[in-house]
């Protein structure tokens, strides 16, 4: 049970102790020079964020979310939404405003961003920690969750993908609802939150869903003790889910249904869900009883669920059910964030260690608390999280990101614990127990005890260079290319967002689930034979083939098609169509000019 006095006080500490990580966190990339910034290490999303903001600042509409320098002639409509690019584009406008110079604003705005991101991050762990556990709780959640949260990478200067904020707006929305009984505006910001971060990606679906789940579960079992609370939060789903819809889908697309961004669909499901839930928690003859609440919840239950199912059936399916066979075969079995609990043990039994370990403990932890009889309001908020944040973790490891963050709740409730009895009556045994708690939940130290593990039974992997650049991650890979007159590049997926970001250049490929068409012309230029390959690059105009050796993707494709047109180039076999760019030969990215038809 929490004892800490909320207030002013309480409040300032807590942001001078976020602060102190986040400022931590910069000193630390700082003096190691912002490395990320040169060497991206494949954040492709992030990269391709930063090409959207600085296509919103040079002009492209506000509802015109494509993304003309990838895919076949015309490009594509990405499914991100304007609610970040907005923010970002602000902030660089600011910045470039002040510092005359947009590079400069760039590069600002690439450092300060996730430090942002990561000083609310840390905050609002700390708040969720405060209202779980009392004040003994904050600084083990300052921490460990600091800790945490610079292990899951997403955080990093650059990181300015959609990731950081859906966690944060998460978090948030965790926190408030904790604190929500002792105060009333925190239950409406906490629909807010939910709702902008279900808005910004569907990824965070699962999360939103839980929360209001929850929420709506409170109140049923609890009645006019969660009244107010589940009808403010309800407020605060219904009216920025129509805020959000009017203000970033145009009138011309209001009746077109996506499954993966927020349209109609979507909207249609959080208006309905918060409208009626804000109207039972508002009726008193809909409230009144707890017979009345169950009919009342469930009718609006079945009601959304059948409204779903007749109007938006397509969208029950497993989110990429309709990629085509190839892609889901060549592009999705091998990227990493959605490999499944069962694939990572088999490929990467240390990360898949690192990336469950504290989740599994926290889980644990709450079930031996529920099982001495003392579930509280805060343990159905953080253990319903918990739990669903695992389960999509087992099913794709990127929800590991989410469930490391919410398992820093119940490790520094645990910690706290020891922290107390050892104070309270010292001795070497409360002293061991302690520190053992600590170690067990910082997520670092599974890490490094996985990894030392797994070297110590690989003794004959080969040495890496770090000073070469074998997967063409750094900025600095791309520079030849970036110097050469723009024109269409045929290359593998993960280079194209690296050639947008850092040259001037269009591609055919990006990993990204929309880009069906031209993903799978550069499966069949790069997999098919030279006579495919160049009717491919000849009929979309293609001015310079980009071959990246030690890049997974084309050790992967050069397996997969050993006669193919990329096996043949990454054997030295070079057709007639083509002449290697002078000065790249040996270098990480060798680059190919297609050579005039005439």
């Amino acid at each position: 049970m929490s004892t800490a006095r909320d207030g002013t006080s309480t409040w300032k500490s807590d942001i001078a102790f976020a602060l102190l990580a986040a400022l931590l966190l910069l000193a630390l990339n700082a003096h190691a020079g912002f490395p990320q910034l040169a060497n991206p290490a494949g954040d492709n999303d992030s990269l391709l964020q930063l090409v959207e903001v600085r296509d919103l600042m040079g002009g492209q509409g506000w509802y015109d979310l494509h993304q003309y320098r990838m895919g076949p002639e015309g490009g594509f409509v990405m499914h991100w939404s304007r609610l970040l690019d907005a923010p970002l584009a602000l902030a660089m406008l600011a910045v470039s405003a002040l510092a005359g110079s947009t590079a400069l604003a760039e590069k600002t705005v690439q450092i300060l961003w996730p430090a942002l991101q990561f000083w609310l991050a840390v905050f609002f762990i700390i708040r969720a920690a405060r209202a779980f556990a009392g004040a003994h709780a904050v600084l083990p959640a300052a921490v460990v969750g600091g800790a945490a949260l610079y292990y899951i990478g997403i955080f990093s200067p650059g990181a300015l993908d959609h990731h950081n904020i859906q966690l944060v707006l998460t978090l948030a929305s965790l926190a408030l609802l904790l604190e929500a009984p002792r105060h009333r505006p925190a239950a409406l910001v906490a629909g807010i939150c939910a709702t902008l971060t279900l808005a910004i990606g569907m990824e965070s679906a699962p999360y939103a869903g839980t929360l209001g789940a929850v929420v709506a579960l409170l109140f049923l079992a609890r009645g006019d003790g969660e009244r107010l609370i589940a009808r403010d939060f309800a407020v605060g789903v219904a009216g920025v889910s129509a805020l959000v819809f009017v203000t970033t889908i145009p009138l011309s697309s209001w009746g077109q249904a996506q499954c993966d961004t927020f349209s109609i669909v979507q909207f249609a499901v959080t208006g309905l869900a918060g409208g009626g839930l804000a109207a039972i928690a508002s009726l008193k003859f809909a409230n009144a009883t707890g017979a009345r609440r169950l009919m009342s919840l469930g009718l609006l239950t079945v009601g959304i669920a059948v409204f779903a199912a007749l109007l938006f059936p397509q969208c029950l399916a497993a989110p990429y059910a309709n990629l085509d066979p190839r892609l889901q075969q060549m592009w999705l079995g091998y990227i990493e964030e959605a490999q499944s609990i069962v694939q990572l043990v088999a490929d990467d039994p240390a990360r898949a260690v690192a990336r469950f370990a504290t989740p599994l403990v926290a889980i644990v932890l709450m079930a031996l608390h529920l099982g001495h009889g003392g579930w509280r309001r805060q343990d159905s908020l953080v253990g319903a999280l918990l739990v669903v944040a695992v389960l999509v973790s087992a099913w794709e490891v990127r929800g590991s990101t989410f469930s490391i963050a919410f398992a820093v709740i119940p490790l520094s409730a645990w910690i706290a614990k020891w922290r107390q009895r050892a104070e309270a009556s010292p001795s070497s045994g409360s002293v061991l127990r302690m520190a053992a708690a600590w170690l067990i939940s910082v997520n670092a130290i599974w890490s490094g005890a996985a990894e030392a593990a797994s070297s110590a039974f690989d003794t004959g992997a080969p040495a890496i260079d770090a000073s070469i650049d074998a997967p063409c991650n750094s900025k600095a890979s791309f520079a030849t290319l970036g110097t050469m007159a723009p024109t269409t590049v045929l290359a593998i997926s993960n280079l194209g967002s690296p050639i947008l970001a850092f040259t001037g250049h269009r591609v055919l490929a990006g990993p990204y689930h929309r880009n069906v068409a031209g993903n799978l012309l550069v499966f069949d230029a790069l997999l098919g034979s030279d006579a495919a390959a160049k009717a491919i690059v000849e009929s979309h105009h293609v001015g310079l083939v980009a071959l990246c050796r030690g890049n997974t993707e084309s050790r992967l494709f050069a397996a997969k098609a050993p006669d193919g047109f990329l096996a043949g180039l990454m054997h030295g076999q070079v057709p007639d169509w083509l002449e290697p760019v002078a000065g790249t030969a040996g270098s990480p990215l060798e680059l190919y000019r297609v050579k005039s038809s005439s």
